[in-house]
């Protein structure tokens, strides 16, 4: 029964996962028709239907969640379990996919992984850059890293940056040609540099705080970016305020091509997580991420 149901067992969980046959095919490096007939013999084999297929997306019925939610945590163990095994070669290995920022990509992730990859070269690394607060469990990650405010209750998280501040910051050019706002209402009446964001719906409002006073501001400009690097960029050619981690505007400041206002508003806030599952099997191959990416 298990020999020849493993398949279709693993095929139709990772269809109601994705929420598509197209997203689950390219998951499982199959075509579409395969993975449909797959599944299709599954539902044959036990007799029921497991999945509502519509033209757009596919869902599990009450018979396919209940075998879902039993499924799922027995694979998810099984696989974690082959890991392990394949981990006790002399070389550790595995494909892991941490979802992240761009800026915990750029000014974390991949300066302490760049040597663990040289060190461990069967050791993948797939790294999605996305501002949404990803369900890492129904999306496949094995992990993600964002702020400490935003990791979820139930997941185990471990530090992997320090704490940071945000900077409003403009060129020297523009503060000339328009003035430097004394207070972060006066930032209503500049040309801002907007960051939209998936999951808050919209454009990110600039969060201010000082002496336990919580201002949130939402600017206008000509200007609105999906990734902060070109805001950076923006800002330095004169294109007008815009609000950005302060390490990533040090540079810029120290070379005078970037000024930053309303310090006093911005105080330090906790910094970046590595957070995940517990029920995620600890493999050497992941321990040896886990604690190349810990704060030190």
């Amino acid at each position: 029964m298990l020999r020849e149901n493993m398949a279709g067992l693993v095929a139709f969980a990772t269809v109601a996962k994705a929420g598509t046959f197209t997203k689950a095919a390219a998951q499982l490096g199959v075509s579409q028709s395969a993975l449909s007939h797959t599944v299709r013999d599954l539902e044959k084999r036990l007799g029921i239907k497991v999945l509502a297929r519509t033209t757009r997306k596919v869902a599990p019925t009450v018979e396919g969640q209940r075998l879902l939610d039993r499924v799922v945590p027995m694979l998810e163990e099984l696989e974690g379990e082959l890991w392990s095994i394949i981990d006790t070669r002399d070389k550790p290995a595995g494909n892991f996919r941490i979802t992240t920022t761009d800026y915990a990509a750029n000014t974390i992730v991949w300066p302490k992984l760049r040597p663990v990859l040289i060190q461990y070269p069967d050791i993948h690394v797939e790294v999605v850059t996305e501002y949404q607060l990803t369900d890492i469990v129904e999306s496949q990650f094995d992990a993600g890293i964002r702020l400490g405010e935003q990791v979820s209750e139930g997941m185990i998280a471990v530090r992997v940056g320090p704490d940071f501040a945000m900077r409003a910051v403009a060129s020297p050019d523009y503060f000339q040609a328009h003035g430097k706002p004394q207070t972060p209402q006066e930032l209503t009446q500049h040309q801002c540099i907007n960051l939209r964001l998936p999951t808050h719906g919209g454009l990110y409002a600039w969060e201010f705080e000082k002496e336990g006073r919580e201002i949130r501001v939402r600017v206008q400009g000509q200007l609105t970016f999906n990734t902060i690097d070109p805001i950076l960029t923006a800002a330095i050619d004169g294109y007008g305020i815009c609000y950005v981690p302060d390490g990533l505007a040090a540079d810029a400041i120290a070379a005078g091509k970037l000024e930053a206002v309303l310090e006093a508003w911005s105080p330090p806030f906790t910094g970046y997580f590595l957070y995940y599952p517990h029920r995620r099997q600890s493999s050497p191959a992941f321990s040896i991420l886990v604690n190349a990416l810990s704060q030190t």
